[in-house]
């Protein structure tokens, strides 16, 4: 029997972070920098042909077992499961019920600010579009995750996410009303790739939250016109036109300070961004030697990232082991997305 896999990347908001998030993104036109990393979330769908729908997501110890029917409630644990499955049978095939087993499992916790669910969704949608042979290319898939997170699903959050993981790669991405998003694909050099994964320290703190509460604040933000958290938004996306140059020039120390820069207009966006433990260990970095970097993310917990040039990735990372309670991961920066294969079943 044939088993139907897929892979895609997490990535780090490096610039303009929250900028693709309506409605500023519609009014004002969003701007990100993000680049994909080596930790992936992970689908295999088995079918089955006993009626039956077997979802396992692996990180949490969830298994749901269902009657496959046309349409599941939206209940339970595993709702962009279930989000996904009832948009594939309405979409793609003719209402008609499916059966199978889909598993899931990422390299990352839920809610560290990588894209999490975007990306388990991209994946899913990957394995679907495998088996079920769609005819959907890499924006298609990516929309297709956004309307279904998004729109049928109503989860708060931005666009740049399911792009991210679709596209893979280093990518500078612009966003404007009606949904229209541009990924223009930036070409860096192999060895600046390498150096500049080498020199990139990503800790998780090992404090996760909901993104939904946070990024609401920032909407809000901007149906009130709150003045400073819309300026911040502002210099917050012209920074990620700043940071691309840096990085496409090979300045990387410019970089690191533009990323700093960055990270303080950026908290000014919603007052649940940072707090006094993310303010701790980013000055602990700073002190160490990193030249800057900031929460990848909406922000309030989950995973951080900071350049640090030449040797002092050492120091930053003894430092924060010891200080605080978190992990280091060694990255690389990865230009494949998502990715789908089949194979036999042993």
């Amino acid at each position: 029997m044939n088993i139907y896999r897929s892979k895609a990347p997490f990535r780090l908001g490096i610039a303009g972070g929250g900028t693709d998030v309506s409605p500023y993104s519609d009014i004002y036109g969003g701007a990100i920098l993000n680049a994909t990393v080596n930790l992936y979330s992970y689908a295999t769908i088995r079918p089955l042909n006993n009626g039956k729908i077997r979802f396992v997501h692996i990180n949490e110890g969830v298994v749901e077992e269902l009657d496959a029917v046309s349409e599941l409630p939206i209940e339970g644990h595993l709702l962009l499961q279930r989000g996904i499955y009832n948009s594939i049978v309405k979409n793609y095939n003719e209402g008609k019920p499916l059966s199978f087993e889909l598993t899931t499992y990422m390299d990352v916790p839920s809610g560290s600010g990588l894209g999490t669910s975007s990306t388990v969704c991209v994946t899913i949608l990957g394995a679907f579009r495998e088996w079920l042979k769609l005819p959907l290319g890499e924006y298609d898939v990516a929309n297709y995750a956004y309307e279904i997170e998004r729109k049928d699903l109503k989860m708060q959050g931005g666009k740049q996410d399911q792009y991210a993981a679709t596209f893979g790669g280093v990518n500078f991405m612009e966003f404007f009303k009606a949904d229209k998003v541009i990924v223009n694909p930036l070409r860096i050099r192999k060895d600046i790739l390498n150096e500049w994964g080498m020199n990139t320290v990503l800790y998780c703190t090992n404090s996760f939250r909901k993104s939904e509460k946070i990024i609401e604040e920032q909407s809000q933000n901007v149906i009130n016109k709150n003045e400073s958290s819309i300026k911040a938004m502002h210099q917050v996306k012209r920074n990620a036109y700043h940071i691309k140059n840096f990085l496409l020039k090979n300045e990387m120390n410019e970089f690191g300070k533009a990323l700093n820069a960055s990270w303080e207009s950026k908290k000014k966006m919603a007052s649940s961004i940072s707090s006094p433990e993310i303010d701790s260990i980013y000055q602990t970095a700073l002190n160490n030697g990193a030249l800057g970097g900031k929460i990848s993310g909406a922000g309030g917990g989950g995973f951080m990232f900071f350049y640090c040039p030449g040797n002092t990735r050492y120091n930053v990372i003894d430092a924060l082991e010891n200080l605080y309670k978190g992990k280091v991961y060694q990255i690389e920066f990865i230009e494949q997305g998502l990715t789908t294969w089949t194979t036999k079943e042993l």
